[in-house]
């Protein structure tokens, strides 16, 4: 199996700017992703900015070159910007690319060859992406944590910021009733696409569901493509959204 992976970038933020280019350990962010994305068996990685000092940071850990490419400012998304990157490099439209974020630099390498390995499993599959078992009612009530249920195929049905699948029962007073989350599975950000799926989602216009929940992965849904998602193979950890989250991965990774 052969896969590219891709991390898109951007400098803003609303909550932690100059997010990639954060200090964990003495290297930027960035390049904590950069190298679990390099042990995933990938055969080529690329970080994706329209930010010179972004770019200048994503050196490959063995090379020491530069794996940057810039895109253009404008993009509304990091799926985008892949779709930028593909269409410069001319990948074949059977290529398979990974959208590794860029804020993930406790990601298991592991999760991101099981997700490219998920699409080249299913031919019949545009997008492939993980979820994880919800292991709290706060979990589960969260609209922070994105929902995902599938069919007995594993292919997604819906995906939701709302606590589904519902259980009606074990609500009898209401939503802050609610006592059960058996089966409720947390959707990961991470996506395999083949290069053709990657362009059709993003020649598509923002869809109604995607508006309403605030969720991209619901234009191709809607669309009718087909979306595979597994279980994670190894639990995965949160990424760097907050000056907590910050501190909390500094520790893990034996920074001051």
């Amino acid at each position: 199996m052969t896969f590219k992976v891709v991390i898109p970038a951007r400098y803003a933020s609303a909550r932690l700017p100059a997010k990639p280019l954060l200090d964990i350990g003495g290297r930027p962010m960035i390049q904590w992703v950069i190298s679990a994305a390099a042990q995933s068996g990938a055969d080529e990685v690329l970080v994706a900015t329209d930010d010179e000092r972004i770019a200048a940071a994503a050196i490959d850990p063995g090379t020491q070159k530069s794996i940057a490419v810039m895109t253009r400012a404008d993009h509304l998304s990091g799926t985008d910007r892949i779709a930028e990157v593909a269409s410069q490099r001319g990948w074949d439209k059977r290529t398979i690319v990974v959208n590794v974020q860029g804020d993930e630099p406790l990601l298991p390498p592991a999760l991101v060859g099981q997700v490219a390995g998920l699409l080249e499993r299913h031919a019949d599959a545009h997008i492939a992406t993980l979820s994880t078992p919800i292991n709290s009612l706060h979990e589960f009530l969260d609209p922070n944590v994105v929902k995902v249920v599938t069919d007995q195929d594993g292919a997604a049905l819906y995906f939701s910021r709302a606590p589904i699948p519902w259980n009606r029962d074990g609500a009898l007073q209401g939503l802050t009733s609610q006592v059960s989350f058996a089966g409720a599975q947390r959707h990961l950000g991470i996506y395999a696409y083949r290069v053709e799926a990657l362009q059709r989602v993003t020649a598509l216009s923002p869809a109604e569901l995607e508006l309403t929940e605030k969720l991209e992965q619901l234009r191709a849904l809607q669309a009718g493509m087909k979306l595979v998602v597994a279980v994670a193979a190894v639990p995965p950890p949160t990424g760097v959204d907050t000056e907590s989250d910050l501190i909390r991965v500094r520790a893990v990774l034996g920074a001051s």
